[in-house]
């Protein structure tokens, strides 16, 4: 089902998709975005796993990550199954697989071989570990990555286990690296008409985002640890509580602490030797904070957000789904959208970002209700295969 016109800057790019969960699909949902062709191949009966995840009555991250897609199947087990993929793959720009490492080279697909066919074809393989090393053999998850990255290490309350996200962060940095990877080696086969491999791991794209905490350690030996809902040495930069709930505040860069202080009613704390610039305040964080709490539970959350808003504070409210669709900025610059959708009437989700002036992206497909929702389609128009050479196909299991 389409209902927009395609003007993304990746229109005319041809991507197949043979990932499955979330890695590989966020990749192509970041692709398809920006107005890909997105073929998604996916084994017959089976299909990816994501089209039950979710929460709630209805698996619905399904129509999110595989919108603006097509699907068809193959399976892959079988030599008819893999040459389909193969000539898929030779009409493509690009091809996203998060398989372990060794599986494209096992069915006949290594990116030696599909570059024979293809020298133009960009390959992005998203993995655990990477496509190299004692470790790119093992299976990984998001979750194994986050850890490995040192992300999980860090997250939570210093006195309790490690805590993960309310997300898959390993798997959406992993993609969108992926993504990052692709763009990148466009403009390169733009100038030379070479593709190649976007080798993006899950532990090394966590690892992209840890900050300094490597040069930290190997500089000084300092180890960062758990600290919970703030960070040490960053204050005031805290959830702090109200009459009717919690409210974030970051006001730790000094001109900003002085008009926090305005907005309290104690200017002079500004002054105070405590608090006086960014270290002195990292020394009485916790005396800070209490200071902090102690005014803001007098108030209401929304006292409190008019008050930040008239004296410049960054500060804001914890959303809930329901107050993203009230929120009127949220509605002013259409960061969700609601589409019509065969199923469901329509689905409220997350619009295209980034927002670009000139090619601005778009959801233009449902994600496809069914596996090989779009072989008839897909093998004639791509492969020029006739309506008995697919009922065929279909007729032994291959698609």
């Amino acid at each position: 089902m389409s209902f927009a016109e395609n003007t993304g800057p990746l229109k005319g790019i041809r991507v197949i998709e043979m990932g499955q969960l979330i890695a590989g699909p966020f990749c192509g949902q970041l692709l398809g975005d920006m107005g890909a062709e997105i073929i998604k191949l996916e084994p017959p009966g089976q299909g990816d796993p994501m089209r039950v995840w979710g929460r709630g009555d209805y698996p619905l991250w399904w129509e999110v990550v595989a919108r603006n897609k097509k699907a068809v199947s193959a399976d892959l087990r079988q030599p008819e199954g893999q040459a389909l993929a193969k000539r898929l793959i030779a009409s493509a720009d690009i091809l996203i697989e998060n398989f372990r490492p060794g599986t494209l080279e096992k069915w006949g697909m290594s990116p030696e071989a599909l570059h024979a066919e293809n020298p133009r074809l960009i390959v992005v393989r998203v993995s655990g570990y990477g496509q190299t090393g004692p470790y790119s053999s093992r299976a990984g998850f998001g979750g194994i990555g986050e850890a490995m990255g040192g992300w999980r290490a860090i997250v939570g309350d210093p006195d309790r286990p490690p805590s993960r996200m309310g997300v898959s962060i390993g798997d959406s940095l992993a993609a969108t690296y992926g993504c990052m990877g692709a763009l990148a080696a466009l403009r390169h086969r733009d100038q030379t008409g070479e593709g190649q491999v976007v080798d993006s791991s899950l532990y090394e794209a966590v690892l992209q985002v840890m900050e300094s905490l490597v040069p930290e350690y190997a500089a000084s030996g300092y180890v960062r640890e758990r600290s919970g809902s703030f960070l040490p040495g960053i204050a005031p930069s805290n959830v702090y509580p109200t009459s009717d709930g919690e409210y974030l505040i970051g006001a730790n860069q000094d001109s900003v602490f002085g008009r926090l202080c305005t907005a309290m009613g104690r200017p002079e704390l500004a002054k105070d030797p405590r608090y006086i610039d960014h270290v002195s305040r990292g020394r009485h964080q916790a005396e800070l904070d209490a200071l902090i709490g102690e005014w803001t539970k007098t108030l209401t959350i929304d006292a409190l957000e008019a008050l930040m808003i008239e004296n410049g504070v960054p500060a804001g409210k914890l959303y809930r789904p329901q107050d993203m669709l009230d929120d009127p900025h949220f509605q002013a610059r259409e960061a969700i959208i609601d589409f019509p959708h065969p199923r469901w009437g329509t689905v409220k989700m997350q619009n295209v970002f980034p927002k670009l002036s000139k090619t601005p992206g778009s959801v233009r497909r449902a994600a496809p209700p069914t596996i090989g929702h779009d072989n008839d389609s897909v093998y004639a128009e791509v492969l020029g295969m006739s309506v008995g050479e697919i009922a065929d196909l279909k007729a032994r299991g291959v698609i």
